[in-house]
């Protein structure tokens, strides 16, 4: 049975993205733009700059991506992005 996004707790690391997996994610779908991958945004209003396109994609969050997290025991938890860009606002109002 798959959690709700609204009904998803985090049970392993912050409810937010750390900025290790912000960097790793904004790197990694910059990459995926700067060879050839489609943007999911409209960017016609931005800059060329794959890491702007990427870093605005992740702020929209229009990216399909889960994080895993890891205990060193072994037990793990998939993250989706948005569960975590939506836990990070309700609970440090943030806004990038």
């Amino acid at each position: 049975m798959q959690e709700r996004k609204e009904d998803f707790i985090v049970k392993i690391g912050p409810p937010k993205l750390t900025r290790y997996e912000r960097t790793r994610v904004i790197s990694a779908r910059a990459l995926q733009l700067a060879l050839g991958a489609p943007p999911l945004i409209d960017v016609d209003s931005l800059p060329k700059d794959t890491v702007l396109i990427a870093k605005v994609e992740l702020e929209k969050g229009v990216l399909p991506i889960t994080i895993k997290r890891v205990k060193p025991n072994g037990e793990y938890q998939l993250i989706p992005i948005k569960a975590l860009l939506e836990l990070e606002r309700k609970y440090y109002r943030v806004t990038h």
